[in-house]
């Protein structure tokens, strides 16, 4: 008489307790449901600071700052940023007559700073639409980047600022991209001029308020230059990690 070949049933307990979470992993049970979860919560994060700030009332987009956050915790987590309260936003979708610079403090859940800020030359003339990371190009460079130290230049004190996406502004260093005050932004300027002046890349802030900001920003917290550029949200490290 033949054998029934059935299988012993602790050897089918094994084999569905393998089984089981592969089929899970391959369904993307988990590892999907996680990421789902984080998701949720940095939306809800993005929502609720935004509504605390009233970023709304200031002309900040909720996608401009959603991106921003992103990138924050992005280098917070690389622990490139030393000064973890700070972020500050130029939002060049924005026309040059706005005050499109916010610098926002974390812990206050307070703008401190809404102000005018220049972008390079041939990146445009009331709106920019163009940019680069190439020397001499005389554009703005999108992206991420974290504050340095000080020093006195030709335009007065000023910023260093280091460009921590590759492509898209690791040449600031080189392309002497640095923050500084200059009289042809602010509302002085444009009271006889439809935009704001250009400078040769730097975000340049008006020259009253420069000491002030440069005060607040420097030495290690985030500088996001942000624009719509699809070439930059698809290609960006940072936004899509």
């Amino acid at each position: 008489m033949r054998r029934s070949r059935l299988l012993h049933p602790g050897f089918l307990c094994v084999l569905v307790a393998f089984v089981l979470p592969v089929s899970a992993l391959k369904a993307g049970g988990p590892v999907k449901s996680n990421r789902s979860a984080k998701a949720a919560a940095f939306a809800a994060e993005v929502t609720t600071l935004y509504q605390e700030f009233d970023l709304q009332e200031v002309g900040l987009t909720k996608k401009a700052f959603e991106y921003a956050l992103k990138g924050y915790h992005y280098l917070l987590d690389h622990h490139w940023l030393n000064k973890t309260n700070i972020i500050s936003i130029c939002d060049l979708s924005q026309s040059s007559r706005n005050k499109r610079l916010y610098v926002l403090d974390l812990d206050q859940k307070k703008v401190l700073v809404n102000t005018y800020v220049a972008h390079g030359r041939n990146s445009g003339t009331e709106f920019a639409n163009s940019f680069s990371n190439s020397p001499s190009s005389h554009k703005s460079s999108l992206g991420f980047y974290v504050t340095q130290g000080t020093y006195m230049g030709n335009n007065g004190l000023s910023l260093k600022i280091r460009g921590m996406e590759r492509g898209f502004n690791d040449r600031a260093g080189s392309r002497n991209v640095v923050v500084h005050g200059s009289q042809y932004v602010g509302p002085d300027f444009l009271e006889m001029n439809r935009f704001c002046g250009r400078s040769y890349g730097c975000p340049a802030v008006p020259a009253d308020e420069s000491e002030t900001i440069i005060d607040l920003i420097k030495e290690g917290s985030l500088l996001f230059i942000y624009h719509p550029s699809k070439k930059y949200l698809t290609r960006s490290k940072i936004l899509n990690s």
